[in-house]
């Protein structure tokens, strides 16, 4: 008897594939769509894509519980002056919290997503492992962090051991309905034409308060629009002048003001992480040396991780980083493992 697959299927042609690909391997395969906006074009796409491959297709209604964990929190860090990645609370929430229920639901065994990482098993260990994709470049392995063993068991990410172009190629060669120029989207789901400052404004008008920018002295050197529009490192749309270049490195929260400086001020070596999970350990016993990704297209640097309490740890880079952003959220390697990861609470000196 065939095992039977739930692929996640979003309309685009990492997922297509996810779906052929679990089907060539001989898996009873079926489509599911999660709902997560009032209007999507690319819930009859996945449709389109189904019926092509030959599956099953099912639509998952999670508007409620997507504007819940993920659009409130995002703009509730936002309020807070800081930068948070809802890619990643949806991929615990969401994507392999309610869909694999789901998926489970309607008897499949598996959870097969698009994501170009890698699972892997260790019979030494006896625990499944997560790993960097093949392709360095898409490896998507930072925004997986908090899957844990109970997850991983019951997921699959067939994209991991392929390039981008080999993906595309086989969309091509199989007459997939997707898009012809397969375009990359960086843009958040949820928010039209990647216009943060609208959509802010949308959900936070009554609650933005223009303030204070001051330099690192304390010098008043003009006012901005209020703490949401602003991130750290930023340098346009400042508004003041000076006669070097300043960029925010600091967003007080609690004085509702920006704390603007030069470029080098941007760098740190010391933060604070908050939220932490390990991928195949309860927690970390001892101090860890590392290479740690404080966003997605950071260069992991070498640093030392510490165990704290209350599932915090403090991470000491042995060079200092640009930029280092709380909200954002900070996943420790080894090699090409991820061991897991927490969100950026505050940074030190």
């Amino acid at each position: 008897m065939k095992k039977k697959v739930a692929v996640a299927i979003s309309g685009g042609v990492d997922s297509a594939v996810c779906a052929l690909l679990c089907k060539k391997e001989g898996y009873e395969v079926i489509g599911v769509t999660m709902r997560l906006l009032e209007n999507e074009d690319r819930i009859e796409k996945a449709r389109e894509i189904a019926k092509k491959i030959g599956i099953p297709h099912y639509t998952i209604d999670v508007r409620k519980i997507f504007k819940k964990y993920i659009i409130t929190n995002f703009c509730e860090e936002y309020k807070k002056g800081r930068t948070p990645n809802p890619c990643i609370r949806c991929n615990q929430y969401i994507k392999f919290g309610v869909l694999l229920k789901k998926a489970k639901q309607l008897g499949a065994k598996y959870l097969a997503t698009g994501h170009y990482a890698r699972i892997e098993y260790n019979k030494e260990k006896g625990k499944y492992l997560l790993k960097k994709g093949c392709d360095l470049d898409k490896d998507q392995s930072y925004f997986l962090y908090r899957l844990t063993q109970k997850e991983l068991a019951y997921i699959l990410m067939p994209l991991g051991n392929f390039t981008k172009d080999k993906i595309k190629e086989i969309a091509r060669e199989q007459k997939l309905p997707i898009e012809e120029d397969m375009r990359e989207s960086q843009e958040i789901c949820f928010i039209p034409e990647n216009n943060y400052s609208e959509f802010l404004k949308k959900y936070l008008s009554e609650e933005i308060k223009p303030g204070l920018i001051l330099d690192t002295q304390g010098k008043l050197l003009g006012k901005h629009k209020g703490i949401i529009f602003y991130t750290i490192g930023q340098r346009r749309g400042l508004g003041i002048s000076a006669k070097i270049p300043l960029y925010v490195v600091e967003i007080n929260e609690e004085e509702n003001a920006l704390i603007v400086g030069p470029e080098n001020e941007l760098y740190k070596s010391n933060l604070e992480v908050c939220e932490v999970s390990y991928v195949t350990e309860d927690k970390l016993k001892k101090s860890l040396n590392s290479k740690v990704k404080i966003r997605y297209r950071h260069k992991e640097a070498p640093a030392i991780v510490y165990p704290l309490e209350d599932k915090k740890v403090h991470i000491k880079f042995t060079q200092p980083q640009r930029a280092i952003t709380p909200g954002q959220s900070a996943v420790f390697y080894n090699e090409d493992i991820v061991i897991g990861g927490g969100v950026i609470e505050k940074v030190l000196v």
